[in-house]
């Protein structure tokens, strides 16, 4: 059922019903792989990787390439280890994470505070030393954009966090571009436009699953705001825009055919599955199998691109 109600923050009492309990044990170094979130950071991997593949057209430098990857990792580890420090009061109100390492008290905040400081620092090292000026430039751009400005400002504030922190997530694979290329041109910008658009159709369905959880941590998500309805009409124009990049990634000559058909095709699936969503009769159902699809098609597109990147 589409939800119309306004955003309102929870009150005192409602923000902090969740009370912080005591560690049960010290942590370990799990809980600091864990803070870095490494789902994130292998999705991106392959994204850098993607990018990196596309600019080299199969003429590898191998030890560019490690150390790109490495500087990437470690500037988007620090990005959300970050991200996790700033947020540990309000993770303790949502139900999937307050059991993170911060909220529970495993890690104490400024342990983790110096671990995203030194972790940035290597990261960015990495990249200015061994990609070149223009990647350890993105590198700081993404992190600018991600904890500036998504963490501290709009995640808290506006429902626009979403589509302008997608602007840090579509950050990898132009860093592995620049790496190689050492400029800015088309290849850098289609790549860029397939992360970014990706991403907020694909968070907004994880936000109309779960939207009872932000509502009550008081995170003005699109859906907890402006409804459910307007959610799913909001989804739509990046779908559409999205359509249209991997015919220029095969027209400009940075990917083959298949890649094109491939991708072509579940681009379109994607705004079908997205479409029928206006007559979803349940609608936590519908946006989890979206959010599924969206994350095979991220995987997918990037292998096959990969895979079939023209020498």
């Amino acid at each position: 059922m589409d939800n119309h109600m306004s955003y309102q923050a929870p009150s005192d009492s409602a923000a902090f019903s969740v009370s912080k309990t005591p560690p049960s044990e010290s942590g370990t170094w799990r809980d600091f792989v864990h803070i870095t979130k490494p789902g994130i950071i292998r999705s991106n991997l392959i994204a850098a990787f993607a990018g990196f593949w596309v600019a080299s057209q199969w003429d590898l430098q191998y030890g560019k390439m490690i150390m790109t990857l490495l500087g990437t990792i470690l500037v988007m580890a620090s990005s959300c280890v970050f991200n996790n420090y700033f947020d540990r009061e309000l993770d303790l109100k949502m139900e999937r994470t307050r059991e993170r390492s911060l909220p529970t008290g495993r890690l104490k905040p400024i342990v983790v505070l110096w671990y995203a400081i030194i972790l940035g620092v290597l990261g960015l090292a990495v990249l200015f030393s061994f990609s070149g000026a223009l990647a350890g430039l993105f590198g700081i751009v993404g992190m600018a954009v991600y904890v500036l400005i998504y963490t501290l400002w709009l995640k808290r504030s506006s429902t626009w966090s979403t589509s302008v922190g997608a602007i840090s997530g579509a950050m990898p694979p132009v860093i592995g571009y620049v790496a190689v290329t050492g400029v800015v041109d088309m290849g850098a910008w289609l790549l860029f436009a397939m992360l970014f658009l990706w991403q907020p159709p694909h968070f907004w369905a994880l936000g109309i699953r779960r939207v009872e959880e932000y509502r009550a941590a008081g995170y003005p998500l699109l859906p907890v705001v402006k409804g459910i309805k307007r959610t799913k009409i909001q989804m739509i124009p990046y779908l559409i825009a999205l359509i249209p990049v991997p015919i220029l990634m095969y027209v400009y000559g940075y990917a083959g055919i298949y890649y094109m058909i491939i991708s072509l095709a579940l681009s379109l699936v994607w705004l079908y599955l997205s479409l029928r969503g206006f007559k979803a009769k349940n609608d936590e159902v519908w946006a989890k199998k979206v959010f599924l699809f969206s994350i095979n098609y991220l995987t997918l597109s990037l292998i096959v691109l990969i895979i079939n990147t023209t020498h």
